[in-house]
């Protein structure tokens, strides 16, 4: 080691403080490049794993193979696993009345499926030979159809075919109904007889609207069934972008006709040719990176800037005694390289186990956030941790380079007479005569050194600015997410909605009773439209007619009108809370309706929430409801109905219509009469329950709620996005702490360090006479200047970005912009606190400093 560089060492030894408040920043640096590098692997980590659980592990999809090439694509260089699996077809579920899940649904897969595909046994075990089977154990609750494991099963199976379409119908399409019943068959193409092995849970593919029971048989890769149509589904070996170009080249080569990708699963490996994608990806991540590095780099860049202002008439004397500029300029650079060996290793362990602690806290809230049973893992690469000590490497780098050039420059006269860093003009230190008239000459002479350190002071007040920006923008943008769900829930009345199947009621009447439930609302409701004369329009509706230039027919406007019937319990509680009596209601000679005359909903064009009226009308009038054919593109006159009240109160579970949009309320009686058998196709049937425990409300029903039927839990989905907030609260929270960390210990650094350089100038003031108590006076002034200068210029900075925020999330919900008072209260407090603090603690340094030795003090 060179003489240079042991002096470096020893003035690092000397300045214990500094070099400490520098290694703390480089290591929370560091740390928070880590934490940022290490999230994103482990959260895509998640979402792989997520992905796999739900849908499989796989790659690639080769579509409707032959035997030649399932042996080509499994003797290909990149195949590591072969998995095949067949859509074999559906059979009619015996002793069933056509609901909307008829039918058993045949998947076979080869033993690697078996392991590659999320299937969970129940009981007894997965199949082994063609001739056997597994059935979903949720067959046995919705139907009441048990098979015992070893039962035998004979069933015809097919394709569901539509007139007209010559592909088949999949799981993914809901059973296809028509006026005159169904629209689909089953075109039978074998017969077989299966022996049950045993049960499995509803895989995660089978949608509530699937139309087959799930029944899992074996495919022999040896000698597969030539009657199915097989799959052949793959797991590289090499994952990279050139997948796709790899898996259609080996289609060509082979007559393969569809190539199939997982885009999911491939998207969180980083791969996908979605370009813009990417660019998003990292782009998100590159932004998070770079404020970590601004921040640091204020940091860094400082505490050199200092060292070398410390060490200037040192560096001085080295240039008199022959050190050449190279020299001096790689001190510097030995300085930054030893805090860097001795802060990056620290840094990265504690960045590691930073993300590992916050895990720990945040597994017990991503069950509810994301809707997953995954929990994060650390996941820790080597990319991620080269990543990290390359990013703080540069951000050493770029911190010191500026410092060692000027420590290059350092002229051996200048450095000894200590000019280089302050030069001062009259002009460049006046102050106005109103300070020293309103707050005394301490508050001018503080005044005068803040302007006389400009460098100093910018990078304090810079500091200080972007703590300021960071906390009020991470906070209001928190704020306004937990105001928006509030406002996409405002209007949700009920706890648990359960939805019918085509206007079958009779499944759901039942459920009334379920545990915990504390209220109720069973209705029906059909889209008819109505003509409506132009003297019942309102304002809105004119508006929207004359700027889309609407044609009216025959001067009417054709106004779509949600019918709901609501059954004899709930229309009786709806009619007292309008005040209208419900048994004027139930004569079917004379129809009658509850008209809901006000509307309310966000206009998402012209950005505003809008409450108007429906329809201009009163009690006694009447109108036609007709039903509309959209095939044929007639309408049906089904009746006429007259106002029998009008009304602002909502049934439970509806929301309003829309400009040009009617919502009436009749009784169930009412709402059946109305309809012919075209019509009742399109009815919907829903169960709105409020409890007084929707979770355990929930688990009631979801015992005895056939899987054709959906149950959504509104109070679950509540919780859900709260803690999606208070999981997002986490991450911004910690990273404004981290951001802020080393903003103040930049601040405290840098003021602490200027008070030390002062010392000289603190004993020239005492030595002329000031007392204890104006130089407190001076150092408190000092301090005001510090924080109103930044929240001077942080304030208005935040308030912009808060308001860039505000008219982002205004394209969605619609709300006045108002300004975070105790945040900003908070943030002003806490500002004037650190820099206070950062003052007190420099000035106990050197409060008790004798005025001789202070004069004669010489930077080490």
């Amino acid at each position: 080691m060179n003489i240079i560089n042991k002096l470096t060492i020893r003035h690092l030894k000397k300045n214990k403080r500094r070099t400490m408040v520098t290694i703390i920043g480089v290591i929370i640096s560091v740390a928070m490049v880590m934490a940022v590098a290490t999230l994103g692997v482990s959260f895509l980590d998640l979402l792989k794993r997520q992905t796999i659980a739900e849908n499989g592990e796989w790659h690639v999809q080769y579509k409707s193979v032959t035997s030649d090439q399932i042996k080509a694509i499994e003797e290909d260089g990149n195949t590591e696993k072969l998995i095949l699996s067949s859509n074999i077809g559906y059979a009619v579920l015996e002793g069933d009345e056509v609901t909307d899940k008829p039918y058993l649904f045949f998947k076979g897969y080869n033993e690697e499926g078996m392991e590659q595909f999320p299937i969970e046994v129940s009981s007894g075990r997965l199949p082994e030979a063609e001739n056997e089977v597994v059935v979903s154990d949720h067959l046995a609750k919705d139907k009441g159809v048990t098979y015992e494991i070893g039962d035998e099963m004979t069933v015809e199976i097919g394709d569901r075919m539509m007139e007209g379409e010559p592909e088949p119908l999949l799981q993914n399409y809901s059973l296809q109904r028509g006026e005159e019943g169904l629209l689909e068959k089953l075109d039978i193409h074998s017969t077989e007889t299966f022996t049950v092995v045993g049960t499995i849970e509803r895989p995660t593919w089978e949608e509530f609207w699937s139309p087959g029971y799930t029944v899992i048989t074996y495919i022999d890769q040896e000698n597969p069934n030539q009657k199915m149509n097989l799959d052949a589904v793959v797991v590289v070996k090499d994952l990279g972008r050139s997948i796709f170009k790899q898996a259609d080249q080996l289609a060509q080569q082979n007559d393969i006709v569809g190539v199939g990708f997982n885009y999911e699963l491939l998207r969180y490996h980083g791969i996908t040719d979605n370009d813009n994608l990417h660019t998003t990806m990292y782009s998100l991540v590159g932004i998070i990176m770079v404020v970590i590095v601004i921040g640091s780099v204020s940091l860094i860049y400082n505490a050199f800037a200092i060292s070398v202002s410390e060490r200037a008439r040192h560096l001085g004397m080295l240039s008199s005694v022959g050190a050449t500029k190279k020299q001096k300029r790689n001190s510097v650079f030995f300085e930054g390289a030893v805090i860097g060996l001795i802060s990056i290793p620290i840094g990265v362990l504690a960045g590691i186990g930073g993300i590992a602690v916050t895990f720990l806290f945040i597994n017990s809230y991503l069950a509810g956030a994301l809707g997953t049973d995954v929990n994060l893992e650390l996941v820790v690469t080597p990319a991620s941790v080269l990543v990290a000590c390359l990013i703080s490497s540069a951000t050493i780098f770029v911190s010191t380079y500026m410092p060692a050039r000027k420590a290059s420059k350092i002229s051996a006269i200048d450095a000894i007479r200590q000019t280089q860093d302050i030069k001062l003009t009259g002009k460049g230190v006046k102050t106005s005569k109103l300070v020293r008239k309103i707050f005394g000459l301490e508050a001018e002479i503080g005044l005068k050194n803040v302007k006389r350190n400009k460098k100093r002071y910018y990078a304090t007040l810079f500091s200080l600015v972007i703590s300021i920006i960071l906390f009020l923008s991470v906070s209001f943008f928190t704020n306004n997410l937990s105001r928006s769900v509030e406002m996409s829930q405002a209007g949700t009345d009920f706890d648990i909605l359960v939805s019918g199947s085509n206007g079958d009621i009779s499944d759901l009447e039942s459920l009334v009773h379920t545990e915990g439930v504390t209220g109720y609302s069973l209705q029906k409701t059909v889209q008819l439209t109505s003509l409506i004369e132009e003297d019942k329009f309102t304002k809105e509706l004119i508006a929207v007619i004359e700027k889309e230039n609407i044609e009216l027919q025959d001067g009417k406007y054709p106004y779509y009108v949600n019918v709901y019937g609501l059954s004899e319990s709930s229309f009786q509680e709806y009619a007292d809370k309008v005040g209208t009596d419900a048994k004027t209601y139930q004569d079917l000679e004379d129809l009658k309706a509850i008209i809901i005359e006000k509307i309310s909903f966000q206009d998402y064009e012209a950005s505003k929430f809008v409450e108007t009226k429906s329809i201009n009308t009163k009690t006694g009038e009447r109108f036609d409801l007709q039903f509309p054919d959209y095939e044929t593109n007639e309408h049906t006159m089904l009746a006429e109905i007259e106002v029998g009240a009008l009304t602002d109160e909502l049934p439970m579970g509806i929301n309003t219509a829309r400009i040009g949009g009617l919502d009436i309320v009749v009784p169930m009686e009412t709402f059946d009469a109305i309809l012919h058998d075209k019509a009742r196709n399109e009815v919907q049937s829903f169960l709105y329950m409020n409890s007084s425990d929707p979770m355990k409300s929930q688990e009631a029903l979801e015992e005895v709620v056939p899987s054709s039927m959906y149950i959504y839990n509104v109070f679950q989905n509540r919780e859900r996005e709260q803690q999606m907030i208070m999981f997002l609260s986490v991450f911004t929270y910690g990273f404004i702490a981290l951001i802020s960390l080393i903003s103040i210990a930049n601040i405290f650094n840098t003021i602490s360090t200027g008070i030390s350089l002062r010392k000289r100038e603190f004993a020239m003031l005492k030595s002329v006479g000031m007392t204890p108590k104006g130089f407190n006076k001076m150092i408190n002034y000092e301090s005001i200047f510090y924080g109103v200068n930044s929240l001077m210029i942080g304030l208005p900075i935040s308030i912009g970005v808060m308001y860039l925020i505000h008219r982002s999330v205004n394209e969605t919900f619609e709300y006045g912009f108002s300004l975070p008072w105790l945040d900003i209260l908070f943030v002003i407090a806490a500002i004037f606190i650190i820099v206070s603090s950062a003052m007190l603690y420099s000035i106990s340094k050197v409060r008790k400093e004798n005025i001789i030795d202070g004069l004669k003090q010489e930077n080490i």
